[in-house]
C-alpha cells in the first residue's frame, strides 16, 4: 500500500464508527433534501469520497463486499445525476 493510502487507512481505523456514521447520515440527508443542482453536487461529492474509500480498501474486501459497495456507489451516482439534471 502506498504511503498516503496507509495514512488514510490508519486515520480511518482510529475514527469513532458512531461519529462517522452520524456525520455521513447528516451529509446524506442534506444532499438528498437540498434542491436541484446543490443536492446533486453534494451527492456526487459524497460519491467521490466513497469511491476513494472503496479504492483504498479494495485489497482487504471480500468479493461479495466489493459487489455491494459497487452497487451502493452506482446508486449514489445515479441519484446525484438525476438530481443534477
Amino acid at each position: 500500500m502506498q504511503r498516503t493510502q496507509r495514512g488514510i487507512a490508519d486515520r480511518l481505523a482510529r475514527a469513532n464508527p458512531t461519529t462517522v456514521f452520524l456525520i455521513t447520515l447528516l451529509l446524506m440527508l442534506v444532499a438528498f433534501f437540498a434542491p436541484g443542482v446543490i443536492g446533486g453536487l453534494l451527492t456526487l461529492a459524497i460519491a467521490a469520497v466513497l469511491a476513494t474509500l472503496l479504492v483504498t480498501t479494495w485489497q482487504v474486501q471480500t468479493p461479495p463486499t466489493r459487489a455491494i459497495r459497487l452497487v451502493a456507489l452506482t446508486l449514489l451516482v445515479t441519484v446525484g445525476l438525476v438530481k443534477l439534471f
